[in-house]
């Protein structure tokens, strides 16, 4: 069974399979690249492929170069880690892996409640915060619109979460995946109580994900 629905872009979700998810602030790219990874009114895609798409969005994100970095700022970082922990400790996932970027968030998991409900409360509950904390009252934290890639097979898995983790040392932010606090890959997280939902490191790659 496949789970369905449609903002700005149509998302397919089959049931029991892991999904990628990024998200970014709002504002943070250029009108340029968003022209290029948009996909035409009617749900078809562009001459590009969805991989070549977020390729761009997501080098173009990497180079900050444009619009608001607030997640480098430890405190705003956390608002955005605390409902992705919390939401796999309640259940509502399995987190296999995640990382917060200056300027983006992502994320592996496999849901367990509808994807549109989880991805509200991620994205919400760090908004209702970050914004508190920067005086930004009632203006958008983040972009509406999210990207979603649902894992084929157990290779890609691994791949993915690779990248996740790989993403600020490809970055240049920091040599060593383990050396940035905001990811499932840092020092400081794998020497915190384990959560409850959660698989990371060596453990997710012998996970079957086909």
């Amino acid at each position: 069974m496949k789970t369905f629905y449609r903002r700005n872009l149509p998302h397919w979700h089959p049931e029991g399979k892991s999904i990628f998810l990024t998200w970014r602030l709002y504002g943070s790219l250029p009108v340029s690249v968003i022209r290029a990874t948009r996909t035409a009114r009617n749900g078809c895609a562009t001459q590009d492929s969805p991989g070549k798409r977020f390729k761009l969005l997501d080098t173009a994100l990497d180079s900050a170069a444009f619009g608001p970095l607030w997640l480098a700022d430890p405190e705003i970082a956390a608002y955005a880690e605390y409902p992705i922990l919390r939401s796999a400790e309640l259940g509502r996932y399995e987190l296999y892996a995640f990382v917060i970027m200056p300027n983006h968030v992502h994320i592996l998991l496999e849901p367990r409640a509808p994807l549109a409900r989880i991805t509200n409360v991620l994205k919400g509950v760090a908004a209702r915060d970050a914004n508190a904390t920067l005086g930004r009252k009632g203006k958008p934290f983040w972009q509406d619109e999210s990207f979603d890639h649902w894992v084929r097979n157990s290779a890609e898995f691994e791949r993915i979460r690779r990248y996740i983790e790989w993403n600020p040392v490809n970055a240049k932010l920091t040599p060593n995946p383990e050396d940035w606090k905001w990811s499932s890959a840092s020092s400081h997280f794998a020497s915190s109580p384990s959560i409850p939902g959660c698989v990371f490191g060596s453990l997710a790659k012998g996970a079957t994900h086909a």
